[in-house]
């Protein structure tokens, strides 16, 4: 049985792909997107605000995060990340459990206050208490979740940290929610629904 070779031609699309996949090739071969290009992509991708506070035994910590999301109900996780810069990072390493609080607009004042270095995030005792199991939490949020933390796993210079959900709170009337774009915080809302 005799084989014939069959030649085909290339369409202007299957080169454009070519080229795509060549410049992938490069560029993982590369070490990738410089930091300015990276956020340059994600800038235009919203994120929900939340809140994690901790405390290790060293005293209350707390910091803005807008890498939070769900990854199973059964068992009910979630996951999140930190950096290696932020101050509050030893403390929610070392921690077994932790709270974290999905903000709405009208919580914009504590996500700024945890997002802000150099500041003592519980100077106001009126804004904090101690659940009853000791995880220090932000009174008058929309929701928070306590969790244990399950799995720690490093990331370039930050942590990924996975967290079973153990109890939970959520306002009845909660506020517009709270979302980070573009280096800016909004509120969602009926004028936003497309």
């Amino acid at each position: 049985m005799t084989h014939h070779a069959t030649r085909t031609h290339a369409t202007p699309s299957q080169h454009a792909v070519a080229r795509i996949s060549d410049a992938r090739h490069e560029n993982s071969a590369a070490d990738g997107l410089s930091a300015e290009e990276f956020k340059a992509v994600f800038r235009n991708h919203p994120a929900g605000v939340a809140v994690i506070t901790a405390d290790a035994g060293d005293g209350p910590v707390g910091l803005t995060a807008t890498s939070v999301f769900s990854v199973s109900v059964e068992p009910p996780l979630l996951v999140f990340s930190v950096s290696s810069l932020s101050s509050a990072t030893p403390t929610i390493l070392k921690a077994e459990t932790l709270v974290v609080h999905l903000l709405g607009a009208e919580q914009l004042g504590l996500a700024t206050l945890c997002s802000t270095s150099g500041i003592d995030r519980f100077a106001d005792p009126s804004r904090w208490s101690r659940l009853i199991t000791g995880e220090p939490y932000y009174v008058g949020t929309d929701s928070w979740i306590r969790g244990r933390v399950v799995e720690r796993m490093e990331a370039g210079n930050s942590t990924v940290i996975a967290v079973h959900a153990l109890q939970s709170y959520a306002a009845e009337e909660p506020s517009a929610p709270l979302v980070y774009h573009n280096r800016t915080w909004h509120a969602l809302g009926e004028q936003t629904t497309i």
